[in-house]
């Protein structure tokens, strides 16, 4: 009878172990956070989009307003068209809004930040942004200070 007893416990354990481990893989992929809700969409041109990911947060000021919906390569522009769709509940950021690429945390997650400009006309679904900062790259850095270095 106890080792029936001690099964069923070592059961119930595992399985509440599995669930927690669901849970954390699903906070760490955004997963429990993407929702297509209302929202316009806005495109924003980058040399390089690093480790950019869709459903990337979107944010102003630290507060997340989006997430990334599209990422493309466009052969024309030889550049990185991203989309971002914006919550409804934003629609008075500026049209000379700048947008760069930035890391957070530990695990390098890379989300867009938004920086408002000053003009009057704001961002409507189909915008451009053009005031772009790409991602920095870790190695590009490296190798310039190492270059630097050398020619010293």
């Amino acid at each position: 009878m106890t080792t029936r007893t001690i099964e069923i416990s070592v059961g119930i354990l595992v399985a509440l172990g599995l669930a927690a481990l669901f849970m954390l893989a699903m906070q760490v992929s955004n997963l429990t956070e993407y929702r297509n809700g209302d929202g316009y969409t806005v495109s924003a041109y980058f040399g390089n989009i690093g480790g950019l990911k869709v459903r990337a947060p979107v944010t102003v000021s630290g507060v997340r307003v989006g997430r990334v919906s599209a990422i493309r390569y466009d052969p024309e522009r030889y550049q990185a068209r991203v989309e971002m769709t914006i919550s409804a509940l934003h629609d008075y950021l500026p049209a000379d809004t700048q947008a760069s690429i930035y890391t957070a945390g530990l695990l390098g997650e890379q989300y867009i930040a938004l920086e408002p400009g000053g003009e009057d006309e704001v961002l409507v679904d189909g915008s451009e942004i053009y005031f772009t900062q790409s991602a920095i790259v870790l190695e590009q850095v490296i190798g310039r200070i190492v270059t630097n270095m050398a020619t010293q």
